[in-house]
């Protein structure tokens, strides 16, 4: 069960980070008339465009970090009620390590994500 949330989770960010590495790349403002035409029919303009991405990956990154801490949180409730059982702090001992590492794999795609994009010229 604790592998299926662990490899949901991965996926999760695996999804989001191509997604808005595949939506960066392809770069908004090189895009041509064709998302202009259809930006001025739905009333918004290109910087809004990026403004409405950056929103969506600090989403992201705020529902990460909701995750990360009532699993950090879980963990030591489990741990504290443990009373000595071996299993129960070895499990939360696992889902402490499994978190730091979700976590650092989500920041660690970030950090790519934004030094990638200032490569491009795309901020």
């Amino acid at each position: 069960m604790f592998k299926k949330i662990i490899s949901v989770i991965l996926l999760s960010v695996f999804m989001c980070t191509a997604l808005v590495s595949s939506v960066v790349a392809q770069g908004v403002k090189s895009s041509g008339p064709n998302l202009t035409t259809v930006a001025g029919k739905a009333g918004t303009t290109q910087s809004d465009i990026g403004l409405l991405v950056g929103g969506l990956i600090k989403g992201v990154l705020s529902l990460v970090g909701i995750i990360f801490l009532a699993l950090m949180v879980y963990a030591g409730v489990l741990w504290m009620t443990a009373r000595g059982e071996e299993s129960k702090i070895e499990s939360a001992r696992n889902i402490i390590y499994a978190a730091i590492i979700g976590l650092f794999i989500t920041v660690s795609a970030y950090a790519i994500t934004i030094f990638v994009t200032s490569k491009f010229g795309v901020t």
